[in-house]
């Protein structure tokens, strides 16, 4: 309990919309696949079924609406999202430029590069490091263009499904439970923030060990080598380990 409500506490103090809004989304999400263990396939893959169809047609509404404007101003925050929505822009400028392979990873935000610096600049990021175009998708085509943007995507989308399907669509696995929880929760933070491309962070670390997660590892049998188990034909005994080091069929001496 303290650590639930230091989590809490932290969580608030953060002032952070997008995780003070997808964090009890996704916990919520999680603690409803646990509880579908005591429903059978069937009726998981029904209730699974109704929810995604509610789900997309709730942010269907909510985006024609103007809620999203509403539960933005909720945060103290308005519909250009602290400037991210002019950063989208200059990013996608730059897509504009080299849209195949992109500019490189990691190849933009350097110091001496004249986009970066002006971008450091208008942003007052007086260290001039550390910055992203706060949007996964977008940080991609910048730097590895529709080649890697699509890569990524790809991976991102294959993790969900499998997760949600071992729990959906097959034998209830616990782990798929957390690991679809998580990628939920990476797939919301990825449309303003950039927490999978890269390396030595944790969103990068918990995206790609649920993904390897998925893989089937080959089934290995262990077999004895003929030749260290020589049959006696006489007596139908082996010679090893019993009789190591000694003829077939002798006892030792």
């Amino acid at each position: 309990v303290p650590v639930v409500l230091l989590s809490a506490y932290v969580l608030v103090a953060s002032h952070s919309a997008t995780s003070m809004a997808s964090i009890p989304a996704v916990l919520a999400l999680v603690a409803l696949l646990a509880m579908s263990k005591l429903l059978s396939r069937r009726y998981r893959r029904v209730i699974f079924l109704i929810g995604a169809g509610l789900l997309v047609v709730t942010a269907f509404v909510a985006l024609n609406l103007g809620l999203m404007d509403f539960v933005l101003g909720l945060f103290g925050k308005d519909s250009t999202l602290t400037g991210r929505t002019y950063l989208w822009e200059q990013g996608w400028n730059t897509v504009q430029k080299s849209p195949i392979l992109g500019v490189g990873y990691a190849a933009y935000w350097v110091q001496g590069f004249a986009e970066a610096e002006r971008l450091w600049n208008e942003f007052y990021i007086t260290t001039r490091t550390g910055f992203h175009f706060h949007n996964t998708y977008i940080e991609a085509l910048v730097e590895l263009g529709f080649v890697g943007a699509t890569l990524v995507s790809l991976i991102m989308l294959r993790t969900l499904y499998g997760h949600v399907s071992a729990v959906i669509f097959k034998a209830w696995q616990a782990d798929s439970v957390i690991l679809f929880g998580v990628m939920v929760l990476l797939l919301i933070r990825s449309f303003v923030e950039v927490e999978i491309l890269n390396p030595y962070i944790m969103g990068s670390f918990l995206m790609y060990f649920s993904f390897f997660k998925l893989a089937r590892l080959p089934v290995t049998r262990r077999r004895r080598s003929p030749a260290l188990e020589p049959a006696d034909a006489a007596g139908g005994e082996t010679d090893w380990p019993r009789y190591a080091g000694h003829p077939a069929g002798a006892g030792p001496s």
